[in-house]
């Protein structure tokens, strides 16, 4: 018997492909869930469709909320850290996707036993605004670990489903100011030793348009995109911003990775001494290429 299950989704503006993401959730193989919705403010008829979504289904509890209104990572961390919701498995859903039906069954199987904390990703298809496929997430390689955790996010946010533990230690630090929910569950997970599984199973249709806050891996034009965030002054604002949020996560977190932190915040600000430390911290993308980049942000005081 797999458990209830707390889907929470982050809405603003997504009447146009809204729907076809609720009529997935309803073909889930595994029927024990409830929905969790945050509205950030819609001017379109995003709310009228959640609405008139629980009025199908008067059978099944779906909570409209009203979200925090500074972006979808702030409006994933208030649902997650929500007073209200109880206790449990909790799986996050963007507005626009497209679940296939053992989404959920797929996750809970993977974490079944797990009675620490943990936290479940996968793969997925990759569509354009009409629902066309157009590639596939790349998996990453190695192994997750806290100092790749520092420059890389390994969770995908729309695949992500926490056990009950981890969602009371996400709760614990609270709703942290983080550039990106995702990495700051990838980030707090592995900082605090809990467990990441992410599987290579394609789970889901995640729509790509020019609403998406971050695109896919494997396109070419975020490949790019990335480089360029890494070597300018987008990457650090973000490490930045994960550096404080970490401090705050400081009582939970291994004593190594503290000292990790304290290592990487002491370190010079720029040159050949900074590229060092990232070294000797483990401080790595899933590449050696990509290491090598970070390497040479470091240098250039970039991060």
């Amino acid at each position: 018997m797999l458990p209830h299950i707390h889907v929470l989704m982050a809405t603003y503006n997504g009447a146009k492909h809204l729907p076809d993401q609720l009529a997935s959730f309803v073909t889930q193989d595994h029927k024990d869930w409830s929905l969790w919705v945050s509205d950030d403010g819609s001017t379109d008829e995003t709310r009228d469709i959640i609405r008139a979504f629980a009025n199908a289904h008067p059978d099944r509890t779906v909570r409209l909320l009203e979200g925090p209104q500074s972006g979808a990572a702030a409006n994933f961390m208030s649902l997650l850290c929500h007073p209200d919701l109880p206790n449990g498995h909790v799986a996050l859903s963007d507005q626009d996707d497209v679940w296939y039906p053992n989404k959920l069954s797929h996750a809970l199987t993977t974490l079944q036993g797990k009675r620490g904390a943990a936290i479940y990703s996968a793969q997925s298809r990759h569509i354009d605004g009409q629902g066309h496929p157009i590639g596939r997430s790349r998996p990453h390689r190695g192994q997750p670990h806290f100092a790749n955790a520092l420059v890389q996010n390994r969770i995908a946010g729309h695949c992500a489903v926490l056990t009950p533990a981890a969602l009371d230690l996400v709760r614990t630090v609270g709703p942290v100011d983080v550039p990106f929910h995702d990495w700051w569950l990838y980030l707090l997970m592995t900082g605090t030793g809990a467990e990441v599984l992410v599987r290579p199973d394609v789970v889901l249709d995640y729509r790509q348009h020019d609403g998406n806050v971050l695109g896919g891996n494997q396109r070419r034009l975020a490949s790019v995109k990335r480089v360029l965030a890494v070597l300018g002054s987008t990457f650090g604002k973000w490490q930045a911003q994960n550096l404080a949020a970490l401090e705050t996560a400081g009582p939970v977190l291994l004593p190594e990775n503290q000292q990790r932190l304290e290592r990487w915040q002491s370190a010079p600000q720029w040159g050949l001494g900074r590229m060092m430390v990232s070294q000797q911290i483990g401080m790595t993308r899933d590449t050696p290429l990509a290491t090598q980049l970070i390497r040479l942000a470091a240098a250039l005081g970039r991060i």
